[in-house]
């Protein structure tokens, strides 16, 4: 790209022709003078100068991602002593042990190179800023990047207008599938039947052989996809997904299965899970939609609400009763959004807009036997086996966008002065962020606790042994995240009132975080859930 001086840029200070500086790359900005949402006057005013400072005082890193690199024409010559930068060349890295050499088989060091993220305190977990952990290794370090690097090319710069529009172009959710990440993210990964079939799953994994990829791959991928702060972007890529395939991926006949998990893994279709009812939601039990055997299909008819990803799913996990009451009367049918009797209509909601929060109703439904997911009567078992899987995706994402609060927010006070210093010199600020970085990292370090069990208990033991726990934990990280929007809100001030700009994703937060605290089980069922479980498991333990 071409090298300006300073002097050269100076020339273009009219309102018919400006170049501005920033961070050492020239903009000529003449063509957008009239779009700026500041208005023409301040970058007239700007025009022929450095404009960093301005710039970072009003503006994130993704509109330069999206709107100001494409007007880039050159750099200034000295570019980083011009932006007040770093050289652009990095020391040589220091030299750190092997971790195949390390004497303690549980001890990772991250070497410098490691160093991950844009550095602000507690914006990225420990294991980003060279702390040791016994639960990542070299290729989850190597995906770590592979998806940063994604995502912030191909999703971040474009959150606040794909939120906006309510709807995620249908080319990026397929290059998402491209990438492997929507079978990363949900379960396919861990699952050896499905991990290295390119039949079912033809794009692979991320960077990582099957065999080597485990839960702490997965939650690289979704804490990473989370990041954006936005439901349009996780739950509208994978918040069907990651729910309603699991069953189809464990319980299916080989027919459905070979039918339905290779489009929903390559982007190509979606799928939804139907289980809440206008008067059923956590009382799964409850539920009324019913499929009456006929013979040779199932007649089903009911009504489903709030489904993630409903409006425009290609296929619907739905629980329906084909028994008697209470659980043991509940079966799973796959049902095709082709099959007459089907529609669905988009709800209007606080957010995650772009996630196809939608109502369905089943009229006079055929669904073929072959579509029955496992046996007769048995659904609720299938639900309830992949329960902890989606708790843990939601604690997942819920501790990502708290972080994310932090990030912001820190950010902006490293900036912002009022009365004469910065908000981060403020001590009822940092006691703020005192509280909200207690209560991710303390989140963060339980998940990665209960990841391990997920990851070395057998499988017929996790439900009885982890469920109390997850549910626990689902209830901390969504009351963490709610109580993250509301001081970060608190820290921007009234930029967090507004959509869009700096404070975007603490904005979103505090529409979205309601999408957490119910879904997947309320906080007020999760806490008595965890209670109950461990006072089942002492009494039985003790024979009381």
């Amino acid at each position: 790209m071409k090298t300006y001086t300073v002097e050269e840029v100076a020339q273009h200070n009219k309102a018919d022709d400006i170049w501005i500086i920033i961070d050492g790359k020239v903009f000529d900005v003449t063509k957008f003078v009239n779009e700026h949402p500041g208005g023409k006057k301040v970058l007239v005013k700007m025009a022929g100068k450095d404009a960093s400072k301005k710039f970072k005082q009003f503006h994130n890193a993704a509109i330069m991602q999206k709107v100001g690199l494409p007007m880039q024409i050159g750099v200034v010559a000295g570019a980083a002593e011009a932006a007040g930068a770093a050289p652009a060349a990095a020391p040589a890295p220091k030299k750190t042990t092997p971790a195949a050499t390390l004497t303690h088989p549980q001890q990772l060091v991250m070497a410098d190179e490691a160093r991950f993220g844009e550095g602000i305190p507690y914006g990225d977990p420990t294991w980003y800023q060279e702390w040791n952990s016994p639960y990542y290794k070299e290729s989850h370090i190597r995906l770590r990047k592979i998806v940063r690097e994604f995502v912030d090319k191909e999703l971040m710069p474009y959150t606040h207008e794909w939120s906006e529009a309510k709807a995620i172009p249908r080319e990026v959710v397929k290059k998402v599938g491209q990438m492997g990440l929507l079978a990363a993210a949900c379960g396919a990964g861990t699952n050896p039947q499905i991990a290295g079939n390119k039949a079912l799953n033809p794009y692979g994994l991320p960077g990582v052989k099957p065999e080597e990829f485990d839960i702490f791959h997965e939650f690289i991928c979704i804490d990473e996809l989370s990041r954006t702060g936005a439901g349009t972007i996780i739950w509208g890529l994978q918040g069907g997904l990651s729910i309603a395939l699991p069953p189809v991926m464990n319980f299916a006949r080989d027919e459905v299965r070979n039918k339905v998990v290779p489009g929903c893994l390559s982007g190509e279709k979606f799928i939804a899970l139907a289980i809440t009812e206008p008067s059923a939601g956590s009382d799964v039990q409850s539920l009324v939609t019913e499929a009456k055997d006929m013979g040779d299909y199932y007649l089903l008819n009911g009504e489903k609400k709030w489904i993630t990803q409903g409006a425009y799913a290609d296929y619907y996990t739905v629980a329906c009763r084909t028994g008697g009451p209470g659980m043991g009367g509940i079966s799973l049918l796959l049902v095709e959004r082709e099959f007459p009797g089907v529609s669905a209509r988009q709800m209007d909601v606080s957010g995650m807009w772009g996630s196809g929060t939608s109502y369905i109703t089943f009229e006079d439904v055929k669904v073929p036997k072959t579509h029955l997911i496992g046996e007769v009567n048995k659904g609720f078992k299938y639900i309830m086996h992949n329960f902890n899987h989606e708790r843990l995706g939601i604690v997942m994402q819920a501790n990502r966008y708290a972080r994310a609060c932090i990030e912001e927010a820190f950010a902006y006070a490293l900036k912002r002065k009022t009365f004469g210093v910065r908000l981060i010199d403020h001590p009822v600020i940092r006691n703020k962020f005192g509280h909200m970085i207690r209560q991710v990292e303390a989140t963060h370090a339980w998940l990665e606790s209960i990841l391990y069990q997920v990851k070395t208990l057998p499988a017929e033991t996790q439900p009885a042994r982890l469920g109390g726990p997850v549910a626990l934990l689902k209830a901390q990280a969504t009351q963490t995240f709610e109580y993250c929007a509301r001081e970060a809100g608190q820290v921007f001030g009234g930029l967090a009132y507004t959509r869009g700009g700096q404070a975007e994703r603490v904005e979103r937060g505090t529409r979205e975080v309601r999408a957490f605290t119910v879904p997947g089980g309320s906080e007020e069922i999760m806490l008595d859930l965890g209670v109950r479980q461990a006072l089942k498991n002492y009494e039985k333990k003790n024979k009381l």
